[in-house]
């Protein structure tokens, strides 16, 4: 997401072991050209990475520290996540940065971890590693996805709790110590904030709908099953992937399968609004999580070379 106090719009993609940052600013189109390029130590594996609004520094997780790098490979910090997990799948730590870059929010999902307590969500200081604020979770969580709001600064983390659901909370930090909300759900998978903030958008975990709500509260706007979009509910299901196109157009992916029991999806662009179904949508990508939506009218798949790929319809 974009924020005032940022001169460039960044993200990120893993590419042969390297983290690297494109900078959408510029409005490039088709395959796009790292702007920065940082290689964590030979004996990190990264699972989750950002890169500061200034390309000078990245920050990396893996499953037992997050790491800050600069682009010649000199190590500034590192955060150790104690005790070292005995556990090597299951759970993925996840990393973003604040607005302003100040601080780096971190999900750590120490219970599937099994370092023997809840999960954690920690606020550390983008500059020395150290922690700022930290809060316990009550979840047990494989992994979590950090969307930070463009308008206000907070950030929202869904936590992936595999069978037993998601769970959404929403963070800011004030004064050294961290304003936690959980919304009241276990059943809402986030997708993607408005580009105004005003509105974000859910899949149900069991996949029969999609939602839109209000921000904060999470009041619901409207709800959209699978029979909106002309599809049997018994046989197509909501994919957890879609977002804002732009701040009028949502896009909901369909998945489901043909008589001989091939998987296949399909997009739809729905009125943000008013919730109704307008038409296909074509992202031309080869699956159905490679899909980026920007909220400017483009949005991002993947190049064979795994870099991402700039699109638009026009």
């Amino acid at each position: 997401m974009v924020h005032p106090a940022h001169p460039r719009r960044i993200v990120t993609r893993l590419v042969d072991g390297a983290v690297c940052a494109y900078d959408l600013t510029a409005g490039a189109m088709g395959v796009l050209t790292p702007a920065a390029v940082f290689r964590p130590h030979d004996e990190d594996e990264a699972v989750s990475h950002a890169v500061s609004a200034d390309l000078r520094r990245a920050y990396y997780a893996t499953l037992d520290a997050v790491v800050c790098v600069t682009a010649e490979g000199a190590e500034l910090w590192r955060s150790e996540f104690a005790p070292r997990s005995e556990e090597r799948f299951g759970h993925r730590p996840g990393c973003a940065l604040s607005s302003d870059g100040g601080l780096l929010w971190v999900y750590r999902p120490d219970a599937m971890a099994g370092r023997n307590r809840p999960d954690q969500w920690v606020a550390v200081d983008a500059g020395t590693g150290a922690t700022v604020a930290r809060a316990d979770l009550q979840t047990v969580g494989h992994g979590g996805s950090h969307l930070l709001h463009p308008a206000d600064g907070r950030m929202l983390l869904d936590v992936g709790e595999g069978q037993d659901g998601t769970v959404i909370h929403r963070a800011s930090v004030a004064d050294g110590r961290m304003e936690l909300f959980g919304y009241p759900w276990t059943d809402r998978c986030l997708m993607d904030l408005s580009p105004d903030g005003r509105h974000f958008m859910t899949v149900d975990h069991e996949q029969a709908d999609v939602a839109v709500h209000g921000y904060p509260g999470g009041d619901v706007g409207f709800t959209l099953t699978v029979d909106a979009f002309g599809h049997d509910p018994e046989e197509v299901c909501v994919e957890w992937s879609g977002g804002y196109l732009t701040p009028d157009t949502l896009v909901v992916t369909l998945i489901g399968e043909t008589e001989d029991e091939e998987e296949w999806f399909r997009r739809y662009r729905v009125d943000a609004h008013a919730g109704r179904v307008l038409a296909p949508f074509d992202a031309r990508s080869e699956n159905p999580y490679d899909f980026t939506p920007l909220g400017d009218g483009t949005w991002l798949t993947t190049d064979p070379s795994g870099h991402p790929v700039r699109r638009t319809d026009s």
